[in-house]
């Protein structure tokens, strides 16, 4: 019996020592788990209060959980946010937001930035991880970048491994997976570290069924 339970301790203990320990911060953190592994990401809600803010929303409204890697290109980097496994659209509920690349923040590699279309002014919920130093994309006076807005602080290598994945065209979308990289969920782990914005009034309903979240 005392065998018995000594073999559960030593069993429970090498549980607990092997699981990941996330170190508390001052700064907003966000983990998602993909088919790939753990990424673990660090916003910077000073430097891009706008970008963060709805990030974290489109975080806690489980926008992210299910969705894919739908855009991968090795040496520049992965967006995500937008489609699920057979590329069907999923629209942010959110309103654009305004364009803060000209905070000093650079789009090096493992920084997060916001995905955008020609207006600057027009990022939703697609966002992308820079798989280098991408310094075109930085803002420069006169020309409006892509807003940085965190970067990965735990996971780096689960990123170079989406990014070297073979791709394809479906759709008309280029470098898309051949297999869908999905992320499983996505979770804000100290949300007494940041005050969200007030919310702006919303005069349309979500334009899709949240799933239910993974516990």
């Amino acid at each position: 019996m005392k065998k018995s339970f000594c073999k559960l301790v030593i069993s429970l203990a090498l549980v607990f020592s092997t699981a990941p320990a996330y170190a508390v911060s001052a700064n907003p953190q966000v983990l998602f788990k993909t088919d790939k592994g753990d990424i673990l990401v660090e916003l910077y809600p000073k430097k891009a209060p706008v970008s963060v803010d709805s990030f974290i929303k489109h975080v806690n409204g489980f926008h992210y959980d299910g969705l894919i890697f739908h855009r991968v290109i090795n040496k520049f980097m992965i967006q995500t946010g937008g489609f699920t496994f057979d590329l069907t659209p999923r629209t942010s509920d959110r309103p654009m937001i305004v364009n803060e690349s000209d905070n000093g923040l650079k789009n090096k590699r493992g920084t997060l930035a916001m995905a955008r279309t020609s207006d600057p002014d027009s990022a939703l919920a697609q966002f992308f991880i820079n798989h280098k130093y991408n310094r075109f994309l930085d803002y420069k006076e006169g020309r409006p970048g892509y807003a940085v807005f965190g970067k990965v602080i735990s996971g780096l290598a689960i990123v170079d491994s989406i990014a070297v994945v073979e791709t394809t065209k479906v759709k008309g979308y280029a470098d898309v997976p051949v297999e869908p990289i999905r992320i499983l969920s996505a979770r804000l782990l100290n949300p007494e570290a940041v005050t969200l914005l007030p919310e702006q009034k919303k005069d349309k309903k979500p334009a899709f069924e949240r799933p239910v979240p993974i516990r």
